[in-house]
């Protein structure tokens, strides 16, 4: 009789191989992560040519116009008294700046609009004047010069401290004092047709200002002053 029993298996399978699971598919986001880099990145771009395109239009326009700040000059002082009281502390002043302004540009002239002129002894204001105002405000025209006055008279209460009174009584011995003198001023330039915004400069003038006694006339050199924009 034949033996119907299977014959015994030693646990190793070599079938066919059983295929893996499905498995769920997964959404990425690299493709809208690379379009906004992509959009960023034309963004700087036109940030940055536009940059450069504004850099090579100033640099055209100044090579082209040569823009350069006025100059500016003390010229002449009347300085007819200047005498500090101790007893109240009071400051007399009678005083006269004839200045005058230089426009070097080759294409532009000049809008004087307002001038202020501001007067300091010892870090002190003691007198302000209006040199240029709205009223008779000019135009000051190429390469050209134009002259300026400002006229500081009257008393003001000034109190220095005991430093500053010998610093007065060396200056009064030697006949000349130490002014200090800012100007602010509102301007506008003019291309053509074109007028620019107002510009608000700053004039710094330290000289040394005779005192004149007796109508006795002091030499006074003509001295440059400071001009920030």
């Amino acid at each position: 009789m034949a033996d119907n029993k299977q014959p015994h298996l030693n646990g190793a399978y070599y079938g066919p191989a059983i295929p893996p699971a499905a498995q769920q598919p997964r959404y990425h986001h690299h493709r809208s992560r690379s379009c906004c880099c992509c959009l960023f990145g034309i963004f700087w771009k036109i940030l940055a040519a536009l940059i450069v395109l504004a850099g090579l239009t100033i640099l055209i326009f100044w090579l082209v116009v040569q823009p350069r700040p006025f100059k500016f000059y003390v010229d002449a002082t009347d300085l007819t008294q200047f005498e500090y009281h101790t007893n109240n502390n009071t400051l007399n002043y009678n005083m006269v700046l004839n200045f005058t302004v230089r426009n070097p540009n080759k294409k532009l002239s000049i809008y004087y609009d307002k001038v202020e002129a501001l007067a300091f002894y010892e870090d002190t204001r003691f007198g302000s004047y209006d040199v240029i105002t709205y009223l008779n405000s000019f135009r000051q025209y190429k390469k050209s010069t134009s002259p300026m006055s400002a006229v500081f008279a009257g008393e003001r209460v000034l109190v220095l401290d005991n430093d500053q009174i010998a610093k007065f009584n060396e200056d009064k011995n030697a006949g000349a004092f130490d002014i200090f003198v800012k100007l602010y001023f509102r301007i506008r330039f003019r291309l053509g047709d074109r007028t620019t915004s107002t510009y608000k400069p700053k004039v710094k003038c330290d000289i040394r200002v005779p005192l004149i006694a007796n109508n006795v006339t002091t030499f006074f050199k003509t001295t440059e002053c400071d001009v920030d924009f």
